[in-house]
This record gives structure tokens, C-alpha cells and sequence, in this order.
């Protein structure tokens, strides 16, 4: 929308301040400025408002808008005169203005901080969040333009106005005045109407991926007049899994005698059925997809699936392409998953529905899955389905166009039935919003996910989203820090995602091993150490074993109160004639199913090799669809001390290995075995020690665990169950959050760290920013309680000596020339120099093998006590936010990527796990006999650090290297800041939806 001639041209149409918007009920509708050629639109608008709004609005009858009327509320100039419409198709559905008015409630300008707000929405529409969505919209705008009040007149009657007011979150005085209600509304966000603003988008996001996985009815748009083809193969599909709701075919091509398709009714076109549609899968080629979703959106539909292909995946006229499908769908009020998608299923008993190109539904299950490819899409469901699992949810956006992880992490939070989210993605659009909503999700249920595209530096074809400068190593822990659980395969998902929504979170990483070989049994107790578990030496029930030996087994290692976790070994059975015997995997599965029915709640995991009908009679037996209680991981001290805690307390914890220190070489125990029969285990069924094996247990004992997942090696069965482990121990420590300590509050200066910035800024007005030199960094980080040691310039031998003397003997000859900055391995740094003899010596040595002095820039620095160099970084990506780096300084630790990465700000835990995080954390705790060093000081550096480049965004990056720790205190030696103006956030401000 384009501004017209008549308005100001000192004030031109602010476009940024459009948005699309999900409403209260999963719909979409866009809000933008109202401009003078919407006079005929708000005189419609008008038009169908009741007289009890307008009444409300006006304080008296008011039943049209005067030509003075339509003129003052269509002609703003944005700054002390703003007006906001809330639009779908094209329509008014609510507005909202405000006027800046002084003390006295007249109209005024700046310096004026105060507007008064009303605000007016069609009665159809009311009860769906429109006056929600302009408040926060028309606050943001406000804030933009020097408003920090609002003030509102409301009638006590109109309790809705009043709600929408009370519930944003604000601060505000109330008074009654006049017969009215008078509202005082400061705009300054709260951390309480920062919730009310992600909660209520959480809702209706949800709700809008709902609204697409529960339709009352599917339309397919593109049926085949014959067998074959896209859209005749979703029709198929949609009859095959038993749909519960009305199903359609649409294709403009049918002939017009034609009533039915494969049983479903027929039609040319949307407008010829004669109840509502409330999805539709488009599979028509992309040039007529625009026609369709016209129709669709005239005629109500609510969300579409786009199979059609010829999008951003085939370039830049494809990506336009693309957006203006986006752009026509919202306009409706519709949501898009895809376009070139794969489909969506939801197997709820209630709905049914297989809207993909699967060709069989999944069984129904507890794991909810997205995916970005329909190539790796059909993979997992391929696997799930081959190894017995179930799903609640499927949906394959393919270019991600509208409907993302995000939306999908939204949903699977308040879903029911979905116990593990499984995300495979190629592109983050928002990182910051997907660190944020996983965390959350992560603190119910677990969020595996697969990160494609990982070193390409660029996103997949299709998905037009901002590129994230930080290397996938980063990604990866930001993920961790949320509670992901990052794999680097869809084999590891999948196996994950088993254990994940088949059986409980372990307490801990004791593991119980047991089988009937011994050489499974050692390779799976070195997996286990490879993963940083902590294996009990595995218990050999030798080839003799019999399904009952295993039954027993299990049912002991599940009491024992020193183990958190089982892996079941096996291997066939040979009989006397040397051959495997036949039925193996179906007795052995009902035996380990009867152990676990009555066992403490921890998570059995089995490895088998060649045992045929295993992994499916366990499938069967036990599955992920039954809905069962899901518990936290026990929050109870682990029996060990520092089994499970020592990623904040102990170097052992460094890469999350949490036992280091068990036998290389385990014993072995054999069990004694009794001789194998027949008849070893009961039916499946059978009442086992006179106890029906579905007899309802005791309300206080622990859950009844779900399916047994089987895994075909052991490196994958540990692998899953080590991640299981660190996302519990993450669930434990996430129930009681860190917090940044107060002290800070006392010894930072923001506001004067606030006018060293801007005074910076001021002067080198560059929107690339610039850096400070050596003396501006000291003093800004002097204002956050950070202390630099000095440094003295020394262009000849004579400057070196002075500052010597004025610093104080044994002092640091070091250069600083860029190439050789941080290279003590060059040769660039003469330490502990004791006199002035010696001071003029190294001065000449290092001049004679590095260069001039004036090409080494050198300097003298006090020499700092002896202890551990580290580095501590902060930076900013435009992308994925404030990042936080610590690691040991030196080549090894670079050449090793050996650096640990928190998003910021970060707590008192952030900091504490950062340190413990590295491979090299040992060294930092008396590694070898060495003294440890002062970690409660660098935890502090960090938090101070942390704090700065939250404070003051324009603070883009902060190296703080070499940082000495030493056993008493620590020591910044070298400090290197850049400002520049902030980039946008995307993650604040009024909600909104993005554009790709």
C-alpha cells in the first residue's frame, strides 16, 4: 500500500510498521496504516459494526461516519496522528488510532508523550484477539514515534475494551471519572506483558497448525480424471486411512455430468459445494495456483497444503513467485504449508487424516515429526514404520513458505498426544524465536532435531531466510544450552526418538549391561564409555540362556537402585544341530515385555543381532501409541555423588562425559543360568508369579513403561540412551533456573557505559561501525566492572625503559602489530623481562628477528601472575543474537575448535557450564598435579561480559584475549571492542509472522 499525494510528505508511508498476524483462533489478517484511500473501505467497515460498538466507541448513538469523519480518521501523519487497520481480503475487520495530546488532553506534538487510544472492531470478528494484536502493534508504533502513555476513555459496560486493556501486560492506573472509565497506560515493556504477548502467540500459532491437522473437511484441488497423479494419489491416500471428515475432489477440467470421484463428491470448482471446506491440497501446476488459492480464500477455506513445485527452488523468479503466493493466502486468512510439500497426516483416532503422498498412514503413535525435505521425509517415515513406531503428526513444508519448525515446536507443546518432537531442518528462519520455543517445549517433552545444509554456508534451494555467519559447532551448542537434542543423522533420530517415546528419562548414567554374549556385552560397555556413560561390568547369561534367564535378569537390574539404566544384549540361540532356532524373537520379546511391566521406571533399551521378528514382536507388544503418564526426570539427588552433576561441578564433565573413570578392561560376571526348556516363559498373557500381567498398578509406584525399543548395533542403542541422559540431566537443572547475581546491579555504571557509546557512535557516524582503541575498550569495560591491565607504547628503546619504570619491573615486551598479535609461538612476546638491562636486550632481539619497530608496534605491559591463558569472546549474528564464547587461549585449542558457546544473556549456570563445557577443562582444575585456578572469577567475567553486550546492543563484539586465570584472581591482558548500530532483532516487537 502506497502513499497517495495528499499525505505529508515529511512523514512518507512508514511500510515497516505492516504485519501479518495469526489471530486468536489460527487465522491470519494483516495490519497495516491506514491511508487516505481507505475512505470508502472504513465507510463499509462502519457500516457493519452493531450500534452497541459504536456506542461504546463514540459514548453516544452514532450510527454513520460523517465525510469530516472519514477525512480525520483516513489522514495521519504518523507521528502525532497514527491510525492502524486490521485487514482480510482486502476488508476492514478493526482499527485502532491514537492522537498525541499534552497535559490538558488537547492535541499536541513533541516533546508530548501522551496519545490518546481507541480502538473499534467489527462485532463478526470480536472474541478472535483483533484488539489484542493492535494494542500490541499500535504500542510499538507509539514507542517508534516518543509516546510513552496511553490514555483511554472506556465506558464500565465495555468490559471486552476494558479485558484487552487489564490482560496486555502494561502497567497502568485506573480511575473513574465522569461516568467512564479513565486508563493510563505506560507503554515501557514489562517481563509481564512480554509473556501475555508470547503466550497469546503461542496459542494461536498452535491453534493455526491445528486448524491445518484437524480440518472437518479436505478438498483436493487438481484430482486426476484418472488413476495416477499428484492430487488423485492424495485423494487415495485420504480414503485409505479412513478420513472422518468430508472429503472433495476439485478439478476444473471435470466434466460437468460427473458426481463422483472414487466415491467422493466431484466438483469444477470450490464454489459449487455447498458446506465449508476447511482445507485444501493444491496440486495443480504452479501458474494455476494462484487461481486456486483465490477461490479457496473467497469461499472460506482456511489453510491450504501447496504440492505444487516451481517455486524459490527454481531461483529468484520462482522466489517472487513464492512470496506472492504467501502474500494472496494471508490475505485471506489462510495459512500455506509448503509449496512443493510432501503433505501432512495426523493419525488422532478422531481425525485420520493422510493429506500426503505417503502411500500408507503410520501406525498411531506418540512422536510427532517435521520435516523440510519430502525426499528425507519419506526416509523417516519409511523407518519409523519399519521398526513398529508410531506417529501423532507428520507435516513436510517443503520450501517452508509459511508454516515452519516454529510453528510446528508451537504446537507439539500443548498437543496431547505428541510425547517427542522429531525436526528435520535445512534452514532456521528466526534462530532466536527457535532457541527460544525449543527451550520451552525441551522443559516438557523431548525436541530431537537434524540440522541439514550444516557447512554449505548458504540455505537450500527454496528456503529464502537470513544466513547465520557462525560455524555449525556453535548451532550446535546454542541448541544444547535450549535442551535440544542436536544428532547429526535421521538414523539417530529415529533411534533417539524410540527410546525418547517408548521409555522413561533415566536418572542418571549408570547402565545396567546384560546378555547371553560376552563379546555384545564388551562392546557395548566401550560404547557406553565412549559415549560418557558409566557402565557396570556387563553380566553374561551365557548362550545357555533362556527367555526366562533374561526375564529374571532384567527384573533384578531393574530393582537395583545402582544402575539408572538396562541395555538387553542377545544373540540367537543354537540348537544341538548348530542352526539358529525359529521363534526366538517373539518368546524373547514377551519375556522382556513381562520384566518391564512391573519395574522401576527406567529406560530398557535391547541390542540384538540376526534375531529375527525381535524389534516387531517388541513393536507389537508394547508400542508408542497407547497414551501413558510421562514423567520429569527424578529430580532427586543421584545416588552416586556427582554422577550426574558434573557439568557444573567437577572438569570431568568437560564435552558432557559424565564417567571417565571406570575399568578399561570391565570383569565380566557370569549368571548362573538354569537348563533351557520349552516351556521357560509363560504365554504372553499368562498371569506370571499368580499376578495378571495387566493387573492396574499402585498409583504411587512409577509409570508402566512404554514400548522396548531394539537397535541392531550397539553403538546406536548407547548412543540414543547417552542422549536420553544429558536431556534429562538438562530437564533437572532446567527445573530450577540460574539467575544473574545481584552484585552486578552494584558495580556497573550502564548509563555512563550508555554515553561512551553513543558519544563513539557520534563521532564516527559509519553504519559499518568502528573499533575503539586500546584506552576507549579499558574504559567501557571499566564501566562493567572489567579491569584491563595497561599498556604503554615503547617506539624505541628509550619509550620501552620509561614505560618499564613507570609500570614497574618484571614487566611483558610484546608487539601488537595485527600478524602477530596473540602469536607468542612467533616469537612476538618477551615475558618475565627483570631490568633494564634485560628490557634493552629483548628489545634489540626481538627488533632484529621480527622487524622495525614501527611494523611491530610494541608495547610494555606489568607482568601478570602465572596461570591458565583463556580467551572470552562476545559477538553479535545478525541472525542468531548475542553469543557468548569462552576456550583456552593458544593454537591447539583453535586448531581443535575446543571453544564452548552460550546465547546471552546468560545466568549464573550459563557461566558455570561454559568453563566445565571445553575438552580442556581439566587443566583449568589441577589437571596433572597443577594448581587450580580461580573459576568463581572467571564465571564472574563472564556474567560481567554477558551483561555489557546485553545492556548495549551496539557493543557488536568483545575479545577479551589473553584472559590469565590464575589460583587467586584472573588477569585481562588484551582487550578488543567494535560498536556499531545494532542490527534488527526479529525476535522483539510486536508479533508478527515472517516473510521469506
Amino acid at each position: 500500500m502506497e502513499p497517495t499525494p495528499e499525505q505529508s510528505p515529511h512523514h512518507a508511508y512508514p511500510d515497516h510498521w505492516e504485519a501479518d498476524v495469526v489471530l486468536r483462533d489460527g487465522g491470519t489478517a494483516r495490519i497495516r496504516p491506514i491511508t487516505t484511500d481507505d475512505a470508502e473501505r472504513l465507510v463499509s467497515f462502519y457500516e457493519q459494526v452493531s450500534d452497541e460498538s459504536k456506542y461504546y466507541r463514540f459514548f453516544a448513538p452514532y450510527p454513520r461516519l460523517s465525510d469530516r469523519d472519514v477525512h480525520r480518521f483516513t489522514h495521519h501523519d504518523y507521528v502525532d496522528r497514527v491510525g492502524l487497520a486490521v485487514t482480510i481480503g482486502g476488508e476492514f475487520i478493526g482499527t485502532v488510532r491514537y492522537d498525541r495530546i499534552d497535559d490538558t488532553g488537547r492535541p499536541a506534538s513533541a516533546p508530548a508523550d501522551e496519545a490518546e487510544v481507541a480502538f473499534l472492531v467489527q462485532d463478526a470478528h470480536q472474541g478472535r484477539g483483533v484488539a489484542s494484536a493492535l494494542l500490541e502493534h499500535i504500542a510499538a508504533v507509539a514507542r517508534e514515534r516518543g509516546i510513552r502513555r496511553f490514555a483511554a476513555e472506556v465506558l464500565p459496560a465495555n468490559n471486552k475494551m476494558i479485558k484487552v486493556f487489564r490482560d496486555g501486560g502494561y502497567t497502568q492506573r485506573r480511575s473513574f471519572e465522569d461516568g467512564s472509565v479513565h486508563l493510563t497506560l505506560d507503554l515501557e515493556p514489562t517481563e509481564k506483558s512480554l509473556a501475555v504477548q508470547r503466550g497469546r502467540e503461542q496459542r494461536a500459532e498452535a491453534r493455526s497448525v491445528q486448524r491445518l491437522l484437524a480440518p472437518g473437511s479436505v478438498a483436493v484441488i487438481g484430482t486426476g480424471r484418472t488413476p495416477g497423479g499428484v492430487g488423485r494419489t492424495v485423494l487415495r491416500n485420504l480414503l485409505a486411512a479412513g478420513y472422518t471428515g468430508r472429503t472433495y475432489a476439485v478439478n476444473r477440467a471435470f466434466d460437468e455430468g460427473l458426481a463422483t470421484l472414487d466415491g467422493v463428491p466431484a466438483h469444477r470448482s470450490l464454489g459449487e459445494i455447498d458446506e465449508q471446506v476447511d482445507l485444501a491440497v493444491i496440486a495443480v501446476p504452479a501458474h494455476r495456483v494462484p487461481e486456486a488459492v483465490a477461490d479457496c480464500g473467497e469461499h472460506g477455506v482456511q489453510g491450504l497444503v501447496v504440492l505444487s513445485a516451481g517455486y524459490a527452488e527454481r531461483g529468484a523468479e520462482g522466489r517472487e513467485l513464492q512470496r506472492e503466493l504467501v502474500r494472496q493466502a494471508r490475505s485471506y486468512g489462510m495459512r500455506i504449508i509448503g509449496p512443493n510439500a510432501f503433505g501432512i497426516i495426523n493419525t488422532a483416532e478422531t481425525v485420520r487424516l493422510n493429506a500426503s503422498l505417503a502411500p500408507e498412514s503410520p501406525a498411531r503413535g506418540r512422536i510427532g515429526l517435521f520435516t523440510q525435505s519430502g525426499a528425507i521425509g519419506i526416509a523417516l517415515l519409511s523407518g519409523l514404520h519399519r521398526r513398529g513406531a508410531g506417529l501423532s503428526s507428520f507435516i513436510s513444508a517443503g520450501n517452508r513458505a509459511d508454516v515452519s519448525g516454529n510453528d510446528f515446536l508451537q504446537y507439539s507443546f500443548e498437543d496431547p498426544d505428541t510425547d517427542v518432537a522429531l525436526l528435520y531442518l535445512e534452514s532456521l528462519g528466526n534462530p532466536r524465536k527457535f532457541n527460544r520455543l525449543a527451550r520451552r517445549t525441551a522443559a516438557v517433552k523431548p525436541v530431537v532435531v537434524v540440522k541439514g545444509a550444516r557447512h554449505s554456508g548458504t540455505n537450500p534451494p527454496g528456503h529464502a531466510v537470513p544466513v547465520s555467519r557462525i560455524p555449525d559447532t556453535t548451532v550446535s551448542a546454542l541448541m544444547r544450552q535450549a535442551g535440544v537434542i542436536r544428532v547429526d543423522t535421521v538414523t539417530e533420530m529415529v533411534d533417539a526418538g524410540l527410546l525418547l517415546a517408548g521409555q522413561p528419562l533415566p536418572a542418571g548414567p549408570r547402565v545396567a549391561i546384560l546378555g547371553n554374549s560376552e563379546s555384545l556385552g564388551l562392546l557395548t560397555y566401550d560404547a557406553c564409555l565412549a559415549e560418557g556413560l558409566r557402565p557396570r561390568p556387563p553380566v553374561d547369561l551365557t548362550t545357555a540362556a533362556s527367555p526366562q534367564d533374561f526375564r529374571d535378569a532384567l527384573a533384578e537390574a531393574l530393582a537395583d537402585g545402582t544402575c539408572d539404566a538396562v541395555i538387553v544384549t542377545a544373540i540367537p540361540w543354537v540348537g544341538e544341530n548348530g542352526e539358529a532356532e525359529t521363534g526366538d524373537g517373539q518368546v524373547l520379546a514377551e519375556a522382556l515385555t513381562r520384566a518391564v511391566a512391573g519395574g522401576s521406571a527406567k529406560p530398557v533399551a535391547v541390542v540384538h543381532v540376526e534375531i529375527g521378528g525381535l524389534a516387531e514382536a517388541l513393536a507389537a507388544a508394547s508400542s508408542t501409541a497407547a497414551p501413558r503418564p510421562r514423567t520429569a526426570a527424578p529430580r532427586a539427588a543421584p545416588p552416586e555423588a556427582g554422577a550426574d552433576r558434573a557439568a557444573v561441578t567437577a572438569p570431568e564433565a568437560s564435552n558432557d562425559r559424565a564417567g571417565t573413570t571406570a575399568p578399561a578392561t570391565p570383569a565380566v560376571r557370569t549368571a548362573p543360568t538354569a537348563p533351557r526348556t520349552a516351556t521357560a516363559t509363560p504365554a504372553l498373557g499368562t498371569p506370571a508369579s499368580g499376578t495378571p500381567a495387566d493387573a492396574t498398578a499402585d498409583p504411587e509406584t512409577p509409570p508402566r513403561p512404554g514400548r522396548i525399543p531394539a537397535y541392531p548395533a550397539a553403538e546406536r542403542a548407547v548412543r540414543a540412551l547417552a542422549e536420553a541422559v544429558k536431556y534429562a540431566q538438562w530437564r533437572r537443572q532446567a527445573a530450577v533456573p540460574g539467575k544473574i547475581p545481584e552484585f552486578l546491579d552494584d558495580t556497573i555504571d550502564e548509563a555512563g557505559a550508555a554515553a561512551l557509546i553513543d558519544a563513539q557512535l557520534a563521532s564516527a557516524p559509519d553504519p559499518r561501525g568502528r573499533p575503539l582503541s586500546h584506552d576507549e575498550a579499558r574504559e567501557l569495560l571499566r564501566r562493567y566492572g572489567i579491569d584491563v591491565r595497561p599498556t604503554l607504547p615503547a617506539p624505541d628503546p628509550e619509550a620501552a625503559v620509561a614505560a618499564a619504570a613507570r609500570l614497574g619491573y618484571p614487566v611483558a615486551l610484546k608487539t601488537t602489530a595485527p600478524h602477530l598479535r596473540h602469536r607468542a609461538d612467533l616469537g612476538g612476546v618477551r615475558l618475565d623481562v627483570a631490568d633494564e638491562e634485560a628490557l634493552r636486550r629483548a628489545y634489540g632481539e626481538l627488533t632484529d628477528l621480527l622487524g622495525k619497530p614501527a611494523e611491530l608496534l610494541p608495547v610494555v605491559q606489568a607482568m601478570a601472575p602465572r596461570g591458565v591463558d583463556t580467551v572470552v569472546r562476545a559477538s553479535i549474528d545478525a541472525a542468531a543474537g548475542a553469543i557468548l564464547s569462552f576456550g583456552l587461549a593458544g593454537a591447539p585449542s583453535e586448531l581443535l575448535g575446543d571453544t564452548a558457546h552460550r546465547l546471552v544473556p546468560a545466568t549464573d549456570r550459563d557461566a558455570a557450564e561454559l568453563i566445565r563445557s571445553i575438552r580442556a577443562a581439566p587443566v583449568l582444575f589441577g589437571w596433572r598435579g597443577s594448581a587450580p585456578v580461580d573459576t568463581a572469577a572467571l564465571e564472574e567475567l563472564l556474567l560481567r561480559l554477558s551483561r555489557l553486550v546485553d545492556d548495549h546492543p551496539e557493543v557488536v563484539s568483545v575479545a577479551l584475549e589473553p584472559v590469565v586465570v590464575a589460583p587467586q584472581g584472573l588477569t585481562v591482558l588484551g582487550a578488543s571492542v567494535r560498536l556499531a548500530p545494532p542490527p534488527a532483532r526479529s525476535d522483539v516487537g510486536p508479533r508478527r509472522l515472517p516473510n521469506y
